[in-house]
């Protein structure tokens, strides 16, 4: 059975540091809800994601999270962030191959980073994660079986390590996303997990060229490009890629996008 998604974070959405034990209960019961429920033929991968790091910011200690997925030659690729400003720092890391969210991909465990702005065997990642206002990182890995997908990256603004319980709900968030991603009825086989991380991949690609219409068109900064597309997708019960694709391809036009604030409690 479907639980809607809105209902007690619309009235009253926590903000970071406010979530008590009784609302990070309920919480993190319909964030688990809402992943597992994508859990059927047809789900739009970027959108679980999305979810996934807005859910993040919420639940947990962390000012901002971002998402990242490897593609078939095992090269990570920025899928999902709660800013945009978080997509610069994840693009960063891969660019300069260094930082603990390549470290978690490559050994599989958590990779916790306090006090970046101290000495740190990420420097070039340390400083601009710094310059960003972000001082503490946290890499969790993305995993289905032995197989690691990615990481769910959690960035902090104080130098303080993540809470061990944060961590530990973090992982359990990331691990039912992971089985959303590479769930198939009939089979769970390498070649369909491949196609499905492809197909996230590229669908990124057409959402970011959306992102980039949009922004220029409207006059509006990506993370507010964004939730115009998501809330248009959400608003008319379509996939975010089919919108970005329509936008793309010309087949729909900017006067028909909904520029209205989202009416989901899970805007980003």
């Amino acid at each position: 059975m479907k639980v809607p998604p809105a209902m007690p974070v619309e009235r009253d959405t926590p903000t970071e540091g406010q979530v008590q034990d009784g609302d990070r209960s309920a919480l993190a019961a319909i964030a688990f809800v809402e992943i597992v429920d994508t859990l059927v033929d047809d789900f739009d991968v970027i959108d679980v994601l999305t979810v996934l790091a807005a859910r993040c910011v919420e639940l947990l200690g962390a000012s901002a999270a971002g998402i990242l997925l490897a593609d078939n030659h095992s090269n990570l690729r920025v899928i999902a962030a709660s800013t945009e400003q978080i997509q610069l720092l994840e693009l960063f890391q891969i660019q300069n191959e260094q930082g603990p969210c390549l470290d978690c991909f490559r050994s599989g465990t958590v990779v916790a980073a306090p006090g970046l702005d101290g000495p740190s065997q990420w420097p070039q990642f340390a400083a601009e994660c710094s310059r960003a206002g972000f001082l503490s990182v946290c890499a969790v890995p993305m995993r289905f079986r032995s197989t690691i997908l990615g990481c769910l990256n959690l960035f902090m603004k104080d130098s303080a390590p993540l809470a061990d319980l944060d961590i530990a709900l973090a992982q359990a968030l990331a691990d039912v996303a992971s089985i959303a991603i590479v769930q198939d009825q009939a089979t769970r086989d390498a070649a369909r997990r491949e196609g499905q991380l492809q197909h996230a991949l590229t669908s990124r690609i057409l959402i970011e060229q959306a992102k980039g219409m949009i922004s220029e068109r409207l006059t509006v900064d990506m993370d507010k490009a964004f939730s115009f597309l998501r809330a248009y997708a959400r608003n008319n019960n379509r996939k975010l890629t089919d919108v970005a694709a329509a936008l793309v391809t010309g087949k729909m036009t900017m006067d028909a996008l909904d520029r209205r604030p989202e009416r989901t409690q899970d805007s980003s």
